[in-house]
């Protein structure tokens, strides 16, 4: 099936899919593939599939134009740039370090041990709805331990990631308590699109 034989999304359809594919762009993790998947079965209900993966592969082959065109106006680093290579100085230090991990916390939570070196003291993540929230405007939630049920060492390493978030010229904000998230605050959301 060529593209002009793909049949238009209806009016309603198309705007609010746009709106929410728009929102993954912003985001900015997902590549083309996962994003026409993830298009095509959101207004999925039941036996009910409005879209097709044709449909949704066009719109959000137009959308990521639309996205690349943005971003080319983009001078300099990024805040996202500059959280990748905050948590690359981590990952280098001995700390497992995820971007857009897992859906939640509960699930990051659970699997993060899994994720990294066997010999890594510590972990450091941010889930897709933390992610989500920072790409809409919001503060960046991270969470991080030690691999071991020691407080010190989980305030430890939450002070190597506030450390290394320093080094990057990131703000934030942290308690300094074991069970408190550390806030990346300030964030101007420009993640490139890569492909």
């Amino acid at each position: 099936m060529t593209t002009a034989d793909v049949p238009a999304l209806g009016a309603e359809v198309e705007r609010e899919l746009a709106g929410v594919v728009r929102g993954w762009l912003v985001c900015g993790y997902d590549g083309r593939d996962a994003l026409a998947e993830s298009a095509e079965e959101y207004l999925v209900d039941g036996d009910v599939r409005p879209v097709t993966r044709e449909q949704a592969a066009r719109l959000v082959d137009r959308l990521w134009r639309e996205r690349q065109a943005e971003q080319a106006g983009w001078t300099g680093t990024t805040d996202p740039e500059r959280v990748t290579r905050a948590f690359a100085a981590l990952e280098a230090s001995g700390i497992t370090a995820r971007e857009n991990f897992t859906c939640c916390r509960g699930c990051g939570l659970g699997e993060i041990r899994g994720d990294g070196e066997e010999d890594a003291r510590g972990f450091v993540f941010f889930h897709r709805q933390a992610a989500e929230g920072a790409a809409a405007g919001g503060d960046l939630f991270l969470m991080y331990g030690g691999f071991e049920p020691d407080e010190d060492l989980t305030v430890s390493v939450g002070r190597e990631v506030t450390a290394a978030l320093d080094a990057e010229g990131l703000c934030w904000t942290w308690s300094g308590a074991a069970h408190d998230a550390i806030q990346v605050t300030g964030l101007d959301w420009r993640k490139r699109l890569a492909g």
